[in-house]
């Protein structure tokens, strides 16, 4: 029985810089650490984007590694959809 149905047992962090090449992975964790990485993030104004099946990808990527280029596709999208959501934003 979970207290909390809402709460999610896993988050990851991504930071892209157009520089390095790929999407890097600069947080990751379960339970308590996860809600506390979607709150820091959620105020600093940064998105976050549900998807329990590339969490649970991108959770086994190294702490400051780049994302494997078999999951470019899936972020790529995720990026270029976070891209044109904030487009619309700032036209608001």
């Amino acid at each position: 029985m979970r207290s909390q149905p809402d709460a999610p047992s896993q988050a990851v962090a991504l930071v892209y810089d157009p520089d390095d090449g790929a999407p890097r992975v600069v947080a990751k964790g379960r339970g308590l650490l996860a809600e506390e990485i979607i709150a820091r993030a959620q105020s600093a104004g940064v998105f976050v984007h549900e998807s329990p099946e590339l969490v649970s990808l991108l959770m086994q990527v190294d702490m400051d590694a780049r994302i494997p280029p078999e999951l470019y596709i899936a972020v790529a999208e995720l990026l270029a959809w976070l891209y044109q959501l904030e487009q619309r934003e700032s036209r608001a």
